[in-house]
């Protein structure tokens, strides 16, 4: 059984929706956020370790897993900040003020947003595998757009990524990439990602993603800034790995952040478990 130990919950919030969570262990209390097209199931091989020293809390991203947005939502509530918001409606709700975050991929950029909005919450920030959204937008090239083709297909209007991807979504959103992943946690994101409405919300993330999540970076640069201890965690064999100024980006929105590639390539937590452990336990140390 995956993540055996830890109790699941389903928290109601403000906005009508529900977040499920699982969590265990005690002390320091410490949230972990998934990427596309995953679950909380990502963080298997790293939360029991984190759990003998810290009260981990595991978050499906609203409209992701077994989370449920509200009715009827519309783009602006699958924006970063309203995730945000979210997860310290639901850390509130599970008794915890104050807490750390780390986050992979669309989790890392609903991490970075909640240390930007919520400073007196966060008590230390991870992103792994990620630049921010509006950094990314403004360096869109040839390459880019060929790597990350689904940033642009997702984002479209309407309901047409929707219905392309229902025709076959295990050939969309694994494409060779099964062997990453443990055959209970694969099963989770498979389970996920085969409900239409999750696959509207992954949709929703990335249109929020190429509007909204841009104009509240843009409207932060250089006027806001993360003033937690920020880990940046890579894979030097993904996305990220051909990228020269890693850090220097995220210097300019956490001028005290720091962080290393690790010999792998996007799915950080899973393909290297050990010394992702390592870098957070070392972050989140008391």
């Amino acid at each position: 059984m995956i993540l055996e130990g830890f109790a699941d919950r389903s928290v109601s919030t403000p906005s009508g929706g529900r977040v499920h969570v699982r969590i265990a262990g005690s002390g320091p209390p410490v949230v972990l956020l998934h990427g596309y097209p995953q679950t909380s199931a990502m963080w298997h091989l790293v939360a029991p370790a984190l759990a003998r020293d810290h009260t981990v809390v595991l978050a499906d991203l609203p409209g992701y897993g077994d989370s449920v947005a509200p009715a009827g939502a519309g783009v602006a509530a699958f924006g970063k900040r309203a995730m945000a918001a979210e997860v310290v409606a639901v850390m509130a709700a599970l008794g915890f003020a104050r807490f750390a975050v780390a986050g992979h991929d669309r989790g890392a950029r609903c991490a970075y947003r909640l240390a930007l909005d919520h400073p007196a919450t966060v008590t230390a920030l991870a992103v792994l595998d990620i630049l921010p959204t509006a950094d990314v937008f403004a360096r869109v090239d040839a390459a880019f757009a060929r790597s990350a083709w689904h940033w642009f297909f997702l984002a479209q209007p309407g309901d047409l990524p929707e219905r392309l991807i229902a025709a076959d979504p295990d050939a969309f959103f694994l494409r060779g990439s099964e062997h990453l992943f443990a055959p209970e946690a694969l099963a989770a994101y498979r389970a996920a990602y085969h409900r239409r409405d999750v696959v509207h919300a992954l949709c929703q993330d990335y249109r929020a993603g190429a509007t909204v999540d841009i104009a509240d970076d843009e409207a932060d640069r250089g006027r806001r800034f993360i003033t937690c201890p920020t880990l940046v965690l890579w894979g030097r064999h993904g996305p990220l790995g051909r990228e020269p100024a890693v850090l220097p980006t995220w210097r300019a929105w956490s001028p005290t952040a720091d962080g290393h590639a690790l010999d792998c390539g996007h799915y950080l937590a899973e393909e290297r478990p050990a010394e992702t452990l390592t870098a957070l336990r070392t972050l989140f140390r008391p």
